[in-house]
């Protein structure tokens, strides 16, 4: 029966009448993602407006809250719900054996929200309601004017039979608080309690139906923010300052997310969580566009904003979707030169002090994490020279309430020293030791409390889970211990805690540009010392919301030598993934730097010929460090769209010159993008000939073999990348091989540490240099974030600021509240 369908499928929940209980209740209920239909049965007086308020109207079957009251008022039934009782009645009422259209109905009691539902269906059914709360005086000639009588409760008066019209429908619809069965009987001289039901029952499936469908791919409803130039274009704070962004959670809404899939950390951003992946699984993939750039000059090229230009220029004005996925600046760049990271001019993430600063935490939480593993090495070897292996067994693995046992992370430790064991009581003499002694030898300790905290950041740009970051954070290496074995933060029993300390940072956060387009930014290794580019997780989320023809354009660091390398090398080996198109940003600047311009200083004026118009400056960098870096694109077999980054100083023909040369060098396409100073409106024709690229099939492939031997890899990158004769390993280098191979990393690919000034390892060789051997002095491993990373020349692992950093001019009125010295 009906009865015992509802029964099967419902779920009860018994309650004291005090407000505040039902009130959580209903908040329970309504964030529980297995309920998809909440009946409040209670007594009228229960049914507060608070209690109603809280009541989520998408799971509302009685239709009883205000906003579904609303719709079916105003005639929007497509996502509310009818009381179930009212329809009941009205199907009792259309089947009557008197034809009822134009007819009148008398409703008796029922002055609450299902009275006025059922006055509403009746009038739009055709029909005249009159409604009477028992009042004696006219009850009786209402009844004998009626074609249907509907009795809703609420009176302790009878009604004679001679009073009602012959042949009027009369319905019984008296409301009960006894046990489901009694209610069912009370009604059935009608019938309605089992059609009651039955709605309620088809509100239930009609609620699970709209939820699965939420749960698919949503089209794009994206309103851009308009932008309005100013000449001359005004400070990047001051513009930033100047466009209020749109509230996240409409942002979210816009391109498709879920509200339970958004973490609001304010008004303006927001994480993302990762069930999104799960949700739209079988959604397609957009397209896939990787932003580099020439070798830059110490100034920065302008990918950044090339990037968010892009971006506006695909969604504001082409209506196609896209999203940024980029870095989140550290505060070396961030205090040190460039006073910010979030693009510039008319294409920037906003609001940029949030985006330059703490956003969501994740850095902090990075921090956390790194500083926790270097107190855990340091704990350890000082209790490990203090203490007895007794003493250290007992401390690690203690009696609790009289039972010893071991941890989870104790048992992956046993496995690894090949104990297969459970009971700590059954370990000899020498298992214990294995056990308790790490034994890290003090002079081959890898873990540093700065540089270190790179290979956390590393692992949350590659990681494409959560489980996949536990296991990448428990194989980090901190040392090796004096027997020459690898001691890993599984090991110290640390890792899980970092799990924790990383729950959160795992989740890309929501932004978005001055025009109201997506961004998603998310992790911020540095491309010189480790991979240089924003996380897995961001790509994958933002391939899955754009739609099959939507874009997600991400930004590699540095030169494509170092950037785009590592991007592909790397970053596409831990994903999965595969690029459409390479977006290579130059500038004239920077061209006439390689075609033999003089060098040039953060803070110094710049020399003349980078202001002057020098077509033969132009020409010679173009046909040396843009041809090669085309060249290094094309390695992959993926098509280079050349984008002209347009500076104030440059002139038409030198414009002409770098697009033409571009074109000859083997670039599908080379436009010049006025975005920094006219927004995605600048950009315009740079996303036209992206897209005409993105319909092209490419070819992409990997630079080398994974399973060649380390040096190979190491001389592949150096030869076809850089253009070196060969590579010298220095002896240590050498030794260092020879340790990874016998553990086992000789697998991992390769993250050159190297100079972003130069193709070489030279940084004053500018251009294309050829005729010199690359000198790799160490060779050091990331083995969590997985990879091999070699040393090359002089290159410093250790971030440096200048003589005068940004963070003098850097402050915060104490009045306002405003910061000032942000670019």
């Amino acid at each position: 029966s009906l009865l015992e369908i509802n029964k099967k499928m419902a779920g009860k929940v018994i309650l004291s009448l005090h407000e505040e209980i039902i009130v959580e209740e209903v908040l329970k209920l309504n964030e529980d993602p297995r309920v998809h239909g909440i009946y409040l049965h209670l007594p009228s007086a229960a049914l507060t407006t608070r209690v109603l308020e809280t009541l989520k109207p998408e799971k509302d079957i009685d239709g009883i809250s205000d906003l579904n009251i609303g719709r079916l008022v105003r005639g929007d039934l497509s996502k509310g719900f009818v009381s179930p009782l009212a329809s009941a009645v009205l199907d009792v009422l259309e089947k009557h054996d008197a034809p009822l259209e134009g007819k009148t109905v008398l409703l008796v009691g029922g002055e609450g929200r299902v009275g006025s539902a059922l006055q509403c269906l009746i009038e739009r059914s055709g029909m005249v309601a009159l409604k009477n709360n028992w009042n004696l005086e006219i009850l009786q000639r209402q009844v004998m004017q009626s074609d249907a009588v509907v009795l809703l409760g609420g009176g302790n008066i009878d009604i004679l039979p001679t009073c009602f019209r012959p042949g009027a429908a009369v319905i019984h619809c008296e409301p009960t608080l006894e046990s489901d069965d009694h209610a069912f009987e009370l009604s059935s001289r009608s019938g309605i309690g089992y059609l009651t039901a039955a709605y309620r029952a088809q509100n239930v499936v009609r609620s699970c139906s709209r939820w699965i469908q939420g749960q698919q791919y949503r089209p794009w409803r994206l309103r851009s923010l308009k932008l309005q130039p100013l000449t001359p274009v005004p400070s990047d704070i001051e513009i930033s300052r100047a466009q209020i962004p749109k509230p996240v959670n409409q942002l979210a809404e816009e391109v498709g997310l879920l509200p339970e899939e958004l973490e609001a950390y304010g008004r303006s951003k927001a994480k993302v969580c990762l069930s999104l992946l799960d949700r739209l699984h079988t959604q397609p993939d957009g397209k896939y566009v990787l932003v580099a750039g020439i070798t830059p000059t110490p100034l920065g090229e302008g990918k950044s904003t090339v990037t968010i230009g892009l971006v506006q220029a695909l969604s504001a004005h082409l209506s196609l979707n896209s999203f940024a996925c980029l870095r989140q600046p550290s505060q070396g760049p961030t205090f040190g030169v460039k006073g910010g990271a979030a693009g510039g001019g008319y294409a920037q993430v906003i609001p940029m002090e949030e985006f330059n600063l703490h956003l969501t935490g994740d850095i902090h939480a990075i921090t956390a994490a790194n500083n926790l593993v270097a107190a855990a090495i340091d704990a350890r070897m000082l209790h490990e020279a203090t203490q007895s292996d007794k003493a250290l067994f007992n401390r690690l693995v203690p009696s609790v309430n009289g039972v010893r046992k071991f941890s989870p992370i104790q048992f992956s430790r046993l496995q690894r020293l090949g104990i297969d064991k459970t009971n700590p009581a059954s370990l000899t003499p020498e298992e214990v030791t294995s056990f308790v002694r790490l034994d890290l030898d003090p002079s081959k300790i890898t873990w540093q409390r700065v540089f270190d905290i790179y290979e956390i950041m590393a692992i949350l740009a590659l990681a494409d889970s959560l489980e996949d970051m536990k296991n990448r954070l428990a194989r980090m290496v901190v040392g090796t211990s004096r027997s020459g074995q690898p001691v890993t933060t599984e090991d110290l029993g640390v890792s899980g805690a970092l799990t924790v300390l990383m729950k959160d940072a795992i989740k890309p956060t929501l932004m978005q540009t001055l025009e109201g387009t997506p961004v998603f930014v998310h992790a911020g290794p540095f491309a010189n010392i480790a991979h240089g580019n924003s996380s897995v997780l961001a790509d994958k989320l933002a391939l899955k919301l754009v739609g099959r023809d939507g874009f997600v354009v991400t930004e590699a660091g540095f030169g494509a030598d170092i950037g785009m390398e590592k991007f592909f090398n790397i970053k596409c080996r831990a994903s999965g993934l595969r690029p459409n198109v390479v977006v290579l940003v130059a500038t004239i600047r920077a061209l006439k730097m390689h075609g033999g311009g003089p060098n040039v200083s953060a803070g110094a004026p710049l020399p003349k010929e980078y202001i002057d118009e020098n077509l033969s400056l132009v020409a010679a960098g173009c046909h040396s460090n843009l041809k090669k870096q085309i060249q290094i694109a094309h390695l992959f077999g993926i098509p280079v769209v050349v984008a002209l980054n347009v500076f104030k100083t440059d002139t038409q023909a030198e414009i002409d010159l770098v697009c033409e040369i571009a074109k000859g060098c083997g670039a599908s396409d080379a436009v010049p993008c006025n975005h920094w100073a006219q927004g995605g409106r600048g950009s315009i024709k740079l996303a036209q000939a992206v897209n005409e690229a993105a319909s092209r099939p490419s070819n992409f492939q990997f630079l080398y073999n994974i399973e060649m031997p380390i040096a190979d890899k190491i001389r592949t990158i150096a030869q076809k990348v850089y253009g070196a004769d060969d590579i010298e390993l220095s002896p240590a280098a050498k030794d260092k091989i020879d340790y990874y191979n016998q553990q086992g990393y000789g697998l991992l690919p390769i993250c050159m540490a190297k100079t972003h000034l130069s193709l070489s390892h030279m940084p004053d060789k500018k251009g294309a240099p050829t005729g010199f051997v690359l000198p790799i002095r160490d060779v050091r491993a990331s083995i969590g974030a997985g990879f091999i990373y070699p040393l090359v020349g002089t290159m410093s692992t250790m971030p440096g600021l200048p003589t005068r950093p940004c963070f003098y001019d850097i402050d915060l009125d104490p009045v306002t509240g405003e910061i000032t010295g942000l670019f």
